[in-house]
């Protein structure tokens, strides 16, 4: 089909575009125990990316003792996590249109415990570095197919809070890597993070495919039945499977998408929100303290385990605040709020550091680092952290939904990759010039989310692309 105007769609007389709300069954919030199943053994997946995440600045001093590394090996170290993933990210997409949701999770599985076992047996930098890397390249596939699979499969008016969920779990894994640090050698912190692998390994065989996965290859049958054992057998799905059978219809008559036809006008709209959020996200300097945190708090004056610890205990309350109200207050004010929360933690560590050029009082630089941290942190996870990647499983009709997600995630992991390897760096060049930049950067964030960014509360995926096509004319 050829189109050359702004329409995202064009308007087939022979397929019926339901009106928002016609479809009361999907609305429902029923949460089955296959479903509940089925999002557990995912967010497996999740607790190890954030293990893996929280490992390299738990593991610093253990690492850079017994092996000998210098900073510069051991930003290399750290950062190539990211790396592997921006790899992992180009293929992302592809993967998971090919061979499915769950196949996809099951290969992110295979990288993980390739990268663990090769930082459990490292004798050398090499080693290590490779470990990362196909850990990072693991996550890369994972960060997009697990975002999209829990979209995928649970209804419209919970699926902001499981989404959210899953990054809940992620920092779970941060949080067990920070306190594990202080007790525990980096030997043996990587023999606990091969340990999820196995166990979603496992639990792979147990859950279903997703559904609109099942209408996008045709397989119609499987489509019904998977979707009533995800509601549940008393419910009325039929409703709700008309819905995602006609919207995969129309999306797939399109000419098929590429990376490069993703820079057509007509997805210009879509592109900016999801490539856009990601950008700020990251360039906001949630890696860079995320990564390097013992080291900030050293510079700063600060116990880095007791800094840490408390880094550790705020993940969970906080994380679990983003899963209740990304359902409840929206996706717009949660951005907006965290991001200003962001703002504020980066200029108090900014000033911080600022004081301490100046002479001041050593336990006010200690104090205000310590507090902007945690306030960071705690915006952070509040909604910057899950709700960029629940925007991104939203707002991408199925046809380019592939490409899309690629090319987000790319971008998400790239912009991570700088962030994580230039941080040393950018401390050594000034230590409060970094944080006054991650301030201006969040700061911008709010402007953009308040001009650009939709609401999606409450809405199913078809109704979210019906919306973006109508914005589009």
């Amino acid at each position: 089909m050829e189109e050359t105007g702004p329409l995202l769609v064009e308007r087939r007389p022979d397929i019926v575009e339901p009106a928002a709300g016609e479809y009361s069954s999907s609305s429902t919030t029923t949460t089955t125990a296959v479903l509940l199943l089925a999002t557990f053994v995912t967010f497996i997946g999740s607790f190890d990316s954030g293990c893996a995440s929280g490992y390299s600045s738990a593991a610093e001093s253990g690492i850079r003792e017994d092996l000998g590394l210098t900073t510069a090996q051991y930003s290399v170290f750290a950062s190539i996590f990211t790396f592997g993933a921006m790899l992992g990210a180009t293929v992302s997409g592809k993967i998971a249109d090919l061979i499915g949701r769950r196949k996809s999770i099951w290969l992110c599985d295979i990288f993980y415990v390739m990268g663990w076992l090769a930082i459990l047996f490292a004798k050398g930098v090499w080693w290590l570095d490779f470990g990362r890397l196909t850990m990072g390249f693991g996550a890369g596939i994972h960060t997009y197919v697990t975002s999209v699979y829990v979209a995928e499969i649970t209804p419209k008016k919970i699926r902001g809070g499981f989404m959210a969920a899953n990054m809940l779990v992620l920092c779970f894994g941060v949080s067990l890597m920070f306190f594990m640090g202080n007790v525990l050698t980096w030997r043996t912190m990587a023999i606990i993070g091969l340990v999820p692998c196995f166990v979603q390994s496992v639990g792979m065989f147990f859950i279903l495919e997703s559904p609109r996965w099942l209408a996008k290859i045709g397989r119609e049958k499987e489509l019904e039945n998977t979707l009533q054992r995800l509601r549940g057998k008393n419910a009325d799905i039929f409703s709700e499977m008309a819905e995602i059978k006609d919207y995969t219809k129309t999306f797939e008559q399109l000419s098929k998408t590429s990376i490069l036809n993703l820079f057509e006008r007509r997805y210009a709209h879509l592109l900016t929100i999801g490539v856009g959020i990601m950008l700020l996200q990251q360039f906001g300097g949630s890696n860079g303290i995320l990564y390097y945190a013992s080291s900030i708090f050293e510079a700063a004056g600060c116990s880095a385990s007791v800094g840490t610890t408390a880094m550790a205990i705020i993940q969970i309350p906080f994380s679990t605040l983003n899963v209740i109200l990304v359902d409840k207050s929206g996706r717009r004010p949660l951005l907006m709020v965290s991001a200003a929360g962001t703002c504020l933690g980066s200029i108090l560590v900014g000033l911080g550091f600022l004081f301490q050029g100046f002479q001041y009082s050593s336990e006010l630089c200690a104090i205000l680092v310590l507090s902007g941290i945690l306030i960071y942190m705690a915006s952070f996870l509040a909604g910057m952290n899950a709700t960029p990647y629940i925007l991104m499983s939203e707002i991408f009709p199925v046809n380019i939904r592939g490409s899309a997600g690629s090319l987000v995630t790319f971008t998400h992991w790239f912009t991570a990759w700088i962030v994580s390897y230039s941080f040393n760096f950018l401390f050594d060049w000034s230590s409060p010039g970094v944080f006054f930049i991650f301030a201006a950067i969040c700061g911008s964030t709010i402007l953009f989310v308040a001009k650009l960014v939709p609401e999606t509360k409450g809405r199913s995926l078809e109704e979210i692309q019906a919306s973006m096509t109508h914005l589009l004319q």
